[in-house]
C-alpha cells in the first residue's frame, strides 16, 4: 500500500499533481490542512481514498479540524497541529497522540518536513507543498508505504 501525505498547499495545487505524477498511482491521498476552498480539486486529482482536515487557513468549510482512522493495524491520528504548539516543538501533539492511542500523529502547519519514529509512536509532517520553511525551501511531501507484513516505512521527498 502506498500512500501520499501532503501538508500546506494553500490554493496551489500544481505540485501536488506534480507528486502525483511522479508516485504513479497511491492507494490513499491525506492533506493535513490548509487546502484553502480546494477540497473538490484535491479529491478529483487524486483518483483514490482521501483523508482531509482543515487547517488555520481553511475558512467557512465543512472538513473536521481532526481525524483518526486505522492504516492496516496502525492507529492514525492526523490534524493540522496548530492548536498543539507545533511551531515550538512536538511534546504536546505527542502527549495528546499517546491519549488518543495512536500509533502515527500526522501534522502540518510549520511548513517543514519532521520524521521522528519512536518505540510506541510515529510523528510526522510532510511540510508544504507551497511554501516550504525549511533550508533551501524545496517544496515537500511524505510517501508512507506497507509492506507484505503491513510494516510501514516513511520517505520525505522534495519536488
Amino acid at each position: 500500500m502506498k500512500i501520499l501525505i501532503v501538508s500546506d498547499t494553500h490554493r496551489y495545487l500544481g505540485n501536488l499533481q506534480t507528486a502525483l505524477e511522479e508516485e504513479g498511482p497511491v492507494d490513499m491521498l491525506i492533506h493535513l490542512g490548509d487546502i484553502e476552498h480546494q477540497m473538490a480539486d484535491v479529491i478529483r486529482m487524486a483518483g483514490c481514498p482521501v483523508h482531509m482536515i482543515a487547517g488555520n487557513n481553511d475558512f467557512l468549510c465543512n472538513l473536521p479540524e481532526e481525524e483518526e482512522f486505522e492504516i492496516g493495524s496502525y492507529h492514525v491520528w492526523i490534524t493540522h497541529g496548530h492548536r498543539y504548539g507545533v511551531s515550538f516543538d512536538t511534546e504536546e501533539i505527542k502527549e495528546e497522540a499517546r491519549i488518543l492511542g495512536a500509533d502515527i500523529v500526522m501534522f502540518g502547519h510549520t511548513h517543514r518536513p519532521h520524521l521522528e519514529e519512536e518505540e510506541d509512536l510515529i510523528t510526522l509532517n510532510p511540510g508544504s507543498m507551497t511554501y516550504p520553511r525549511q533550508s533551501g525551501r524545496q517544496p515537500s511531501y511524505m510517501v508512507m508505504t506497507l509492506d507484505k507484513e503491513g510494516k510501514a516505512s516513511f520517505e520525505i521527498k522534495y519536488l
